[in-house]
């Protein structure tokens, strides 16, 4: 049976860490051993904030609703309850985007929530 030389794999390997690891600071750029760690490291870190970013944003989108919402004399829950019964189907983050950048669409749903639910709010359903 012939002997297997690993010399190839290994070298291999250790340049694809040192590729990841490439813009690291100190020795975990360039030293295999460090690289690696860092590089185990930071792809966990990745995984992690992966999923956090969804939270964050939600809660950034969920804060822009509901400031929104309140210049109209409205809450945030009044509103997405309304928005259920009315049949309005926006997400959050569309809905964020309306109330941030065009605001006459935005106050247009809140009129249309608050003339369905009978909700008192600062625009008058009718005035649309």
């Amino acid at each position: 049976m012939a002997r297997v030389k690993r010399g190839v794999t290994a070298r291999a390997r250790h340049k694809k860490v040192i590729a990841l690891a490439k813009g690291y600071r100190g020795r975990s750029k360039n030293c295999y051993r460090a690289a690696l760690q860092r590089l185990e490291k930071a792809l966990a870190y990745a995984y992690r904030d992966r999923r956090n970013r969804k939270r964050d944003f939600r809660r950034l989108w969920i804060t822009r609703i509901n400031a929104a919402a309140r210049q109209w004399g409205i809450k945030y829950s009044q509103l997405m309850r309304g928005m259920a019964l009315c049949g309005i189907e926006l997400n959050r983050k569309m809905l964020a985007e309306m109330a941030v950048n065009d605001k006459a669409a935005f106050k247009e749903v809140v009129g249309t929530v608050a003339g369905t639910c009978g909700y008192a709010c600062a625009v008058d359903p009718q005035d649309k």
